[in-house]
């Protein structure tokens, strides 16, 4: 078996395609995209990340725990003020990394379908 999973409440083994399957499904939203490329630039604080995405305050929140939970992010709680940053390098080298492979199948990328598990073989 491979690495713990960091987001179980207890680690349980998980081998490492099922690891690295869960850093992309971490990715796997826009929106989580855009706060990992605003964050780039620096700190935020939740409303200044709330007015840049234009989203409600409850749908980033949910968007800012998932990426606490994976491992992408860490906050820092001033007072009032929740405080997000990037927990490491790596992260702008696989956004990247993305945009390299963007680059290179000239956007391919874009008539993917996404099966989701709840979603039958007839619904895609």
């Amino acid at each position: 078996m491979g690495r713990p999973a960091i987001i179980e409440p207890i680690p349980i083994p998980l081998e490492d395609d099922e690891l690295i399957a869960r850093i992309f499904r971490g990715l796997g939203d826009a929106t989580r995209v855009r706060i990992l490329r605003l964050l780039l630039d620096g700190p935020r604080s939740q409303t200044e990340i709330v007015e840049a995405v234009g989203l409600s305050q409850g749908r980033v929140s949910q968007h800012l725990t998932c990426l606490v939970w994976c491992g992408y992010l860490e906050s820092t709680k001033r007072g009032r003020v929740v405080e997000y940053r990037i927990t490491n390098v790596r992260v702008a080298a696989l956004l990247d990394l993305g945009g390299g492979f963007l680059d290179a199948t000239k956007g391919d990328i874009g008539s993917c379908r996404i099966v989701h598990k709840n979603q039958s073989s007839g619904n895609q």
